[in-house]
């Protein structure tokens, strides 16, 4: 079957959009129409970045569409359920998945190579690879989901919102009352800021170098906002909590200094947590005297700690219920045409979230 997917050949190269061939579902799998993913800065990363993933590459890894058909043993959805794709693998088996850690999950990824282009095997980015017309998906990574939840807000649940809410909520366990501090405020970070809201925190403090960002996080929970270009942040934080500094930081940009002052904006025995997606050759550098002395945490969080098929249904059932805001994280949509223009308008920070619409 033949599909319109858009396809990163080289590194720092623009994606074409090519069409190219999709092979019938494996066992296992199911094809799903897609009809919207986000743009999200992830993906940018493979495209500047080397990463392990090698090219020539099907971006798009926040996907929600319809299954139109399954392979040998997939009874968990049928043709016709509209989904949200779950990235990665989810074997339910491995040592992480039994400890209800599927955002951890040790399995090996798919073995039979589901996009062609000519003689050239594609790979789909993350075991997804949305910015195609037409994905074959591993069953046990969807999400069934009710016929009033728009597609297009659909897909930012499969990537951003989860990451999002679910650093808060499930990897920091963030209380009522506590003060947090975020660092990045895109599509992601926007996200960690109405999740600390959703959870109660009392100050929410949001640090980023653009106003129209900072300003954009207050509608989303923030009660305060530092710009970072103008003042130091760390200092900001710490005078905003009294000179204790945060229960909570998250850094949601992936860069080892902001990674540091995720660590020094928290009081003693406060937590840091990264959100953001380094380069694998970065580090990050923490006195370890401090370390111990303070009592602080550092932790990482992947996938927002998600267990797609308990978490993904909740964050669905609050965006219907009015509890999250995912409208007003759309502030564009592109034809797969536009892909490019896509990551450049996100690039700029004219977005808070693109998303790509196939109808």
């Amino acid at each position: 079957m033949k599909i319109k997917a858009a396809v990163l050949w080289e590194r720092r190269t623009p994606l074409r959009v090519e069409d190219v061939d999709i092979a019938d579902p494996a066992p296992g799998e199911a094809r799903v129409k897609i009809l919207a993913s986000g743009v999200c800065h992830s993906d940018l990363h493979h495209i500047r970045r080397e990463t392990a993933f090698v090219p020539p590459l099907v971006l798009g890894h926040e996907g929600a569409g319809v299954v139109e058909s399954v392979g040998e043993g997939v009874t968990r959805v049928r043709p016709g359920d509209r989904v949200i794709i779950a990235f990665g693998q989810k074997c339910g088996e491995c040592y992480f998945c039994l400890r209800g850690q599927h955002h951890l999950c040790a399995a090996p990824g798919p073995s039979t190579v589901r996009l062609r282009h000519g003689d050239q095997a594609l790979t789909p980015l993350l075991a997804v690879g949305s910015f195609a017309e037409y994905a074959n998906i591993d069953a046990r990574n969807l999400v069934p989901i009710p016929d009033e939840m728009p597609l297009d807000r659909a897909a930012l649940i499969a990537c951003g919102v989860t990451t999002g809410l679910g650093a808060v909520i499930k990897t920091a366990r963030v209380e009522p009352g506590a003060s947090v501090a975020v660092i990045g405020i895109g599509g992601v970070g926007l996200n960690v800021v109405q999740g600390a809201a959703l959870a109660g925190a009392a100050r929410i403090i949001a640090v980023d170098l653009v106003d129209r960002k900072l300003e954009l996080a207050r509608a989303f929970g923030a009660t305060h906002t530092v710009n970072a270009g103008r003042e130091d942040p760390v200092a900001a934080v710490q005078r905003l909590t009294g000179g204790w500094g945060a229960d909570y930081a998250f850094e949601v940009i992936g860069h080892p200094a902001t990674i540091r002052q995720a660590y020094d904006m928290v009081r003693k025995g406060g937590t840091a947590v990264v959100v953001g997606l380094a380069d694998v050759a970065d580090e990050v550098a923490i006195p370890a005297a401090d370390l111990m002395r303070s009592g602080k945490t550092l932790v990482g969080c992947f996938y927002g700690s998600v267990s797609p098929y308990v978490d993904i249904p909740r964050y669905v059932d609050l965006y219907l219920n009015q509890r999250i805001k995912l409208d007003e994280l759309i502030s564009r949509r592109f034809a797969l045409d536009e892909i490019n223009e896509a990551f450049r308008a996100m690039d700029a920070g004219e977005v808070a979230r693109g998303v790509v619409v196939f109808e």
